[in-house]
């Protein structure tokens, strides 16, 4: 079965392609659960208008996708709580200037 720190960094290859960080960094994934080889991922996005959705959701499919013992993954766009700054990393905040 796979970890959740496995999927998490599986996830450091989502990119935000506006910040060219990615979405581990910039606090933008809320949630990882396991359950066999099931993964479910909630994570959200700067603002409820960005374009990059779906784009997103297809790069959490195949990234997470291609680890060993992952048959399923279901990722879940959310707004609640709504994303702020203050969850980047150190050094995501450092990258972009805050």
């Amino acid at each position: 079965m796979v970890s959740v720190d496995e999927v998490t960094e599986a996830l450091r290859d989502v990119i935000d392609p506006e910040l060219g960080l990615d979405f581990v960094e910039l606090g933008l994934i809320y949630e990882v659960e396991v359950q066999d080889a099931t993964v479910r991922v909630t994570y959200t996005l700067t603002s409820p208008g960005c374009p990059i959705g779906p784009q997103v959701s297809e790069q959490i499919e195949e990234f997470v996708g291609e680890l060993d013992g992952v048959q399923e993954v279901q990722p879940t766009m959310t707004f609640s709580p709504p994303w702020t700054p203050e969850r980047m990393s150190e050094d995501a905040k450092f990258a972009l200037g805050f």
